[in-house]
């Protein structure tokens, strides 16, 4: 019968994303289990480890799978739902109840023996932060526009008004925010130094270099495997106009493929969604990597590449 180690797919409910890979990995065979931690552990799924010298024990018990949690060959860590604790509970019960779950079977859950990773949640949350990820993609060879990250309005309007070509704003984490009651996305603009105010001091803003591009790049990296597009868009920021770009398959350089794979080794990752600024030139500008970014918005040829290694890695499990 081969390996029948499973496959432990941390994910919501709602993502379709999952389901292409899920499939695949149906079709060969491999056995998975689908969890969304935060909701699933309140309504009928259980999680016990249990733990002494020399021995690690424990079980995942879903409404229609039993998984002995030392018996998992890779994990991949989609869109969970956070942890929220239990709907009945209120004000400082669920925050307790939110914590404990999330040190306890977030803890579990990120320390599986022998188990691969795809990412680790632990790395993938550090490698959001993008101060880190400019300090490694500058250590890896990539080109950096110059930025400034300051909470400092004089700072902040020096360094936009230094650059001729035009400085961007771009926030630091999507925060959720509501205007009205509904939600609203801060896209990356351009910025002007008389637009600064004193609520730069609120907290730390990021301002960036505009990039002459010619187009932007998107590198969807699983290990080794590389798979760009050209994505043309007259959007500044082409997400916030997705209707009006096209997207090609691209060939990435190798001095940025070298980085890349410097990058996802300095950040402890597998999977990586790089996107770049690319000049008239052929230059390759990183802005930053996604560590869990959406994939199957691509072209089908290479949303079905993109599955396939993604499936290839976690069958694979940490004999490769």
């Amino acid at each position: 019968m081969g390996d029948r180690r499973s496959v432990l797919v941390l994910t919501n409910p709602h993502d379709v994303t999952a389901d292409v890979v899920l499939r695949l990995l149906l079709a060969r065979r491999v056995p998975v289990v689908r969890l969304d931690p935060g909701a699933d552990l309140h309504t009928g799924a259980s999680l016990t480890a249990m733990y002494r010298s020399g021995e690690q024990r424990g079980r995942l018990r879903t409404a229609s799978r039993e998984l002995d949690i030392t018996r998992v060959r890779s994990v991949w860590v989609r869109r969970p739902s956070p942890y929220e604790g239990p709907p009945g509970l209120r004000g400082q019960d669920r925050r307790f109840a939110s914590e404990q779950a999330l040190w306890g079977a977030g803890g579990i859950l990120a320390s599986l023996p022998g188990a691969l990773y795809v990412n680790h949640p632990w790395s993938n949350r550090a490698a959001e932060f993008k101060p880190w990820q400019l300090s490694a993609a500058q250590g890896c060879g990539f080109l950096v526009p110059s930025t400034v990250i300051t909470d400092h309005p004089e700072e902040a309007r020096a360094f936009v008004a230094s650059h001729q070509g035009g400085a961007v704003y771009k926030p630091l984490w999507n925060t959720r925010y509501r205007i009205d009651g509904q939600p609203h996305s801060v896209w990356v603009r351009e910025v002007h130094a008389v637009e600064i105010t004193e609520a730069v001091s609120a907290c730390p803003h990021l301002f960036q270099a505009k990039v002459d591009k010619a187009f932007d790049a998107r590198v969807t990296a699983v290990g080794d495997r590389l798979f760009g597009i050209r994505i043309d868009s007259p959007a500044l920021d082409w997400r916030h106009r997705q209707d009006l770009m096209t997207c090609t398959p691209v060939e990435v350089p190798e001095p940025v493929a070298c980085a890349i794979a410097a990058y996802l080794a300095e950040l402890r990752l597998i999977y990586g969604a790089f996107d770049f600024a690319v000049t008239a030139s052929g230059e390759w500008y990183f802005l930053e990597c996604n560590p869990n970014g959406q994939w199957a918005w691509q072209p089908a040829e290479t949303t079905t590449a993109v599955a396939l290694a993604l499936a290839d890695r976690l069958e694979e499990g940490t004999d490769s």
